[in-house]
Formats: structure tokens, C-alpha cells, sequence
């Protein structure tokens, strides 16, 4: 066996129970962290970011719209040609273009045929048609841009908020297994007095209705804590756990809660995706004006063409041959291009109530834009006196937290020698436990009052950077 120095032994069991006691530690889930957590994992933001892609792409194909159609077509057949004169249609391409003589009797003669072609159909001038198609979707593309943005803004005040809830709720639920644990002491101290006949016996009755009291508000508060949790979770697109949250929250302040956004209130995230409905609309509007003006196009044919049947048919229905090579060679051959001019004068008036009906839409994303500026602006005045009030509460509490302890420790020892009743007692209790309350409260609503000042002015950094 071989002998290890002492040192060497200490070394290696203090790396041992520290990691141990690392794995025994749960991993603390910090703010920032839930944030990166959320905006990579909600499906929301995931959603936004995909309905951007498919606007980009869409955008190529839309400035692919001037270019010419351009179509190769080639056929094969084989058939009769009997003709006949007289009108038809071919409804719904219901019928042949077989092309013949004009023959007196019916004949089954049949040969092979072909056709191939080449053609080109370019709309070449529509009074900017196509450029402003390109301009709406390019506005498209933006609005879709701004969307996933304030949608990524958004969601980080909720993952903020339920954050925050969360570690309120965690609090509360401590405070009220505090109070269970000082309502068991009690119980203990009033049922030894009343057994030793120092105390009546509606004492242990009074006692025991505080621990159960106790045992419900720590159920309900559990119960709070499972909500949150879930809820962010939720935001975090991860399953249900339990969170191990940052207490910095609990401990501190803001470091700076009168700092002042430095974005403007009209480049506010929201703001900016309600005006560029507003710009999308006038796009529109823009683009189906153009749609009264007439098309210009240019359009070209080349084609080529083989028959098993001979030009001498018609005379001598003898003349043609059943052979697949002859049929499908081609011996004519066409060509044909010229520019065409196409205007729907009744266009004029239908496109006139569409633009009408765009700019109405226009004004109304211009009123939901006008009514968020004013909820946001409002919101920043509303932010300012929100921080300063949970500041005062911040400042107050630990003056209600430390008479009330006081006054608790106060009322026990009083009972205990029997100079004090349990209603006394109760009373004290009862007001330590709403003071451990208000300091949980108190604490949260600063950061909650800093949080609602960094939505209101569209800076996140306000609240982010602020620990």
C-alpha cells in the first residue's frame, strides 16, 4: 500500500467535497439569463423571426416580377385532321385544333404531328406598376423587421414581470412558513401553560385555529409560487420547473433609478411598428393607383412545326404517312413579335374606391398610433412618481419590520410568564407577519416601478443594467 503524505491526502478530500457540494447546489437562474433563455426558446418570437423570412424572400420574387416570361413548349401527337366548317369554342379546353381540309366524309387517316415554340412576353411599362409592388414589399420587410423587434421588447418585460412575481411570491411563501414556525412555538408554549393550569383552556383552542390558519396561508402562497413558475416557464419555453432565482433583487436598490432613457419616445419599439402600418398602407394606396393605368407589353413567337400529313391531302387522301420521324420533324416554321396595349377602361372606377377604402385603413393605423403615443407618454409621467413611491416604502419598511419584531419578541416573553393574553400575543404576531410582507412588497415594487419606467420609454437597458 502506498503511503500518502498528509497534505497531499487533505488536497484531495477538500477537491472531493467541493465538488460534491457544487453538485449539491442548485444553479441560479439569473436575470439575463432567463431573458437570452426566453428570446431563443418562445415560440411567439420564433414565429415573428419565420414571417420575416418568408417577407424577405418574398421581396426577391417581387423584383423578379419585371423581368419577361419566357416559354419553351414542345408537343408531340397523333391524330386525325378532319375538318369541318362552322364556328365552336373550346370551353374550358374541352376540344382539339386539329386543322384539315373540309373533307365530305368522315375518315379515321392518321398521322403524327408536332409543334415547338418559343415565347416571350414582357410587360416593359405599366406607369410603375412594378416599382411600387417592390416599394410595398420593401415596406413589408420593414414592418415585419420592427414587429419581431417589439415583440423581442415585449417579451422581456413579461420575462421580467414574471420574474420578479416569481421571486415575490417565493418571499411571500417563506414569510408564511415563517409565521407557521412561530405559530407551532406558540402552540407548544400556550398548551404546556394551560396543561399546567397557568392559562385557560380557550388559549389552545385559539392557538390551534392561528396554526391552521398558518398552514392554509402557506398552502395558498405555495400554490402562488407553482403558478408563476409554470408562468415562466412558459415565457422560457421550457418544461415546468422549480427556480432557483437571483436575491439581488431582495437585497438592493437599483443603483440609479433616476437615470434617464436615452431612446427617443418615437424610435419606442411598439411606436415604431404602429407607424409603419401606417407607412405599409400609404405603400398600398401608392401601388393601387397604378392599377387604373393601362399595360404596355412586348411579345415575341418563334415556332416550328411538322405534319405526316402532305400538302396534296386534300386532293389525294392517300397522301400521308403514319411514320413517327416524319410526323414529328419540323418542316414550317414562324416567327412573330410585336407590342401590344391593353387597358380596362372601367378599371379607372373600381380602383378608385380600392385606393379610398387603402387610405381609410391608413387612417386608422394612423389613430392606433396617435392613441399608443399617448398611452406611452402617459406611462413615462406615470413611471416617475411609481419609482418614487416605492422608494418611500422601500425607505419605510424596515422601520415597520423592526418595531414589529420588537413588539413580537416583546408580547412572547410577556406570555410566557403569563403577563399577557393571546389575544396580545396574536395581535403581535399577526403584525410581524403582515411587516415581513410589506418588506418582500416593498423591495419587488422598486424593481417593478424601474421595470414599467423601462417599458414605458422603449429602453430595457433602464432595467437590465441597472444591478
Amino acid at each position: 500500500m502506498v503511503n500518502m503524505p498528509f497534505k497531499h491526502f487533505l488536497y484531495v478530500f477538500l477537491g472531493f467535497f467541493s465538488v460534491i457540494q457544487a453538485y449539491g447546489q442548485e444553479k441560479v437562474l439569473t436575470m439575463k439569463d432567463a431573458e437570452q433563455l426566453a428570446l431563443s426558446n418562445y415560440a411567439s418570437i420564433k414565429a415573428k423571426a419565420s414571417q420575416l423570412n418568408a417577407s424577405k424572400a418574398f421581396l426577391k420574387e417581387t423584383k423578379s416580377e419585371y423581368l419577361p416570361d419566357v416559354n419553351l413548349s414542345a408537343q408531340q401527337d397523333y391524330g386525325t385532321i378532319n375538318g369541318q366548317n362552322g364556328p365552336s369554342y373550346g370551353y374550358r379546353g374541352l376540344s382539339v385544333a386539329s386543322s384539315g381540309p373540309a373533307l365530305p366524309n368522315q375518315n379515321w387517316n392518321a398521322a403524327f404531328g408536332a409543334l415547338y415554340l418559343a415565347n416571350v412576353n414582357w410587360d416593359f411599362f405599366a406607369f410603375g406598376r412594378a416599382r411600387e409592388k417592390v416599394k410595398v414589399q420593401k415596406s413589408i420587410v420593414g414592418l415585419n423587421e420592427n414587429d419581431l423587434s417589439q415583440e423581442q421588447f415585449q417579451h422581456q418585460v413579461r420575462v421580467a414581470t414574471s420574474y420578479l412575481n416569481l421571486l415575490a411570491a417565493q418571499q411571500l411563501a417563506k414569510a408564511q412558513q415563517d409565521n407557521l414556525d412561530r405559530s407551532i412555538d406558540l402552540q407548544k408554549v400556550v398548551v404546556a401553560r394551560v396543561k399546567n393550569g397557568l392559562n385557560p383552556g380557550v388559549d389552545s383552542a385559539l392557538a390551534n385555529a392561528e396554526v391552521s390558519n398558518a398552514r392554509i396561508a402557506l398552502t395558498n402562497a405555495q400554490q402562488t409560487v407553482q403558478d408563476q413558475s409554470n408562468q415562466l416557464s412558459n415565457y422560457l419555453g421550457i418544461t415546468p420547473q422549480n427556480f432557483v432565482l437571483d436575491s439581488v433583487f431582495l437585497t438592493k436598490a437599483p443603483n440609479n433609478v433616476d437615470q434617464q432613457s436615452t431612446v427617443n419616445l418615437d424610435n419606442h419599439p411598439i411606436l415604431k411598428y404602429y407607424r409603419d402600418r401606417v407607412g405599409v398602407s400609404d405603400e398600398q394606396a401608392k401601388y393601387l393607383k397604378t392599377l387604373a393605368y393601362p399595360t404596355f407589353s412586348f411579345f415575341g413567337v418563334y415556332q416550328g412545326r411538322g405534319s405526316g400529313f402532305n400538302s396534296t391531302y386534300g386532293s389525294d387522301q392517300s397522301a400521308y404517312t403514319s411514320s413517327y420521324g416524319s410526323g414529328v420533324d419540323p418542316t414550317r416554321y414562324n416567327y412573330l413579335f410585336g407590342i401590344g396595349f391593353v387597358w380596362n377602361i372601367t378599371n379607372p372606377f373600381r380602383v378608385h374606391y380600392n385606393v379610398q377604402s387603402q387610405r381609410f385603413t391608413s387612417e386608422q393605423y394612423q389613430h392606433e398610433y396617435n392613441l399608443v403615443s399617448q398611452q406611452l407618454r402617459d406611462q413615462q409621467l406615470l413611471a416617475d412618481t411609481r419609482i418614487s413611491n416605492a422608494l418611500k416604502n422601500y425607505h419605510e419598511v424596515p422601520v415597520e419590520v423592526k418595531a414589529a419584531s420588537d413588539a413580537y419578541v416583546q408580547k412572547y416573553t410577556l406570555y410566557k410568564n403569563g403577563l399577557a393574553n393571546i389575544v396580545d400575543f396574536t395581535q403581535a404576531l399577526y403584525t410581524l407577519n403582515r411587516a415581513e410582507v410589506d418588506k418582500d412588497i416593498a423591495y419587488n415594487n422598486v424593481w417593478q416601478a424601474l421595470l414599467y419606467k423601462a417599458a414605458a420609454t422603449g429602453d430595457f437597458g433602464l432595467f437590465i443594467n441597472n444591478f
